[in-house]
């Protein structure tokens, strides 16, 4: 069944792609967290097909713990910038990624 515009992808395991995505992000969910975390491995990921793609990631931040981002790319004729737009936490292995508003501006 292809993807509505709005709607989110079904849960995928992550990419090279999504964790590099984590990676440029990583010092802003840290600041938006208030800790640093020593490991962010991005784990799976959904996404949603807007002016652009939001990423829905679920990261392992180390030991038990988890976070959920939302994150925002850009189409290309844009630069395909990313902007962390969300953030939740604390979160758990077995959280289901499900869809959240923007967080913050």
């Amino acid at each position: 069944m292809p993807l509505l515009r709005g709607g989110t992808t079904e849960t995928k395991d992550a990419t090279d792609e999504v964790q590099k995505i984590c990676d440029e992000v990583k010092p802003h969910a840290e600041e938006k967290a208030g800790k640093t975390f020593d490991v962010f491995t991005a784990k799976s990921y959904k996404t949603q097909v807007v002016a652009g793609t939001n990423y829905f990631i679920k990261v392992h931040v180390g030991g038990e713990d988890f976070v959920h981002l939302r994150v925002y790319k850009m189409l290309p004729c844009a630069g395909e910038k990313l902007e962390l737009t969300g953030i939740q936490t604390p979160k758990a292995h077995h959280d289901p990624i499900e869809y959240f508003e923007h967080m913050f501006h």
